[in-house]
């Protein structure tokens, strides 16, 4: 009976977990201070970049970059000309995971005088950015969620394919760790 129980908790919170992954919306073309695009996804830079270009931001911070990377190898590997993006891209590399995503941009932002910023990432780990972000900034800087959503993750029916199936349970449990975490802190 209680394993009945436990498993009926787990499916709705996976449930109510998969409500809070964005759907595609109209372009938002609201302005920020800065845009912000924590590393480990693919198309996350490129569409930092872009919105950059777009003049959606005057400053573009990427967080969680390898070491020895630098703003002319990001523009390369994004096949982008440096053009005129290069003064205004600057990069972290003291973090390897969310919650230090979240951190080392709340030092940088206190640094640039920054208090709107535009989050790109992941459909699927937009709900633990926005938590682990909104844990780590004063509560008075304006976040717009901006999510990308990558091939491999079909929108709207990614529990119809394996693969992303197992990457929505991992999050979830990632997620659930940090809102148990909060709630410890």
């Amino acid at each position: 009976m209680a394993v009945s129980v436990g498993s009926l908790v787990w499916a709705s919170g996976l449930y109510r977990f998969s409500q809070l992954i964005p759907q595609p919306l109209p372009d938002n073309q609201v302005a920020t201070d800065a845009i912000v695009v924590p590393t480990g996804g693919a198309g996350r830079v490129g569409e930092g970049l872009s919105l950059l270009e777009r003049g959606l931001a005057k400053k573009l911070f990427v967080s969680g970059v390898y070491q020895g990377v630098d703003v002319q190898e990001l523009l390369k590997v994004a096949r982008r000309a440096p053009g005129n993006l290069e003064c205004c891209i600057a990069l972290g590399y003291a973090e390897d995971n969310t919650r230090g995503n979240a951190r080392e941009t709340a030092d940088w932002m206190r640094r640039e005088n920054i208090f709107a910023i535009r989050i790109v990432t992941a459909s699927y780990h937009m709900p633990r950015s926005l938590l682990e972000f909104r844990r780590a900034l004063p509560a008075d800087v304006r976040i717009v969620p901006h999510p990308v959503f990558p091939d491999g993750f079909p929108t709207g029916s990614w529990w119809r394919n394996v693969s992303a199936m197992r990457l929505a349970i991992s999050e979830y449990h990632k997620y659930l760790l940090a809102r148990l975490d909060e709630g410890l802190t």
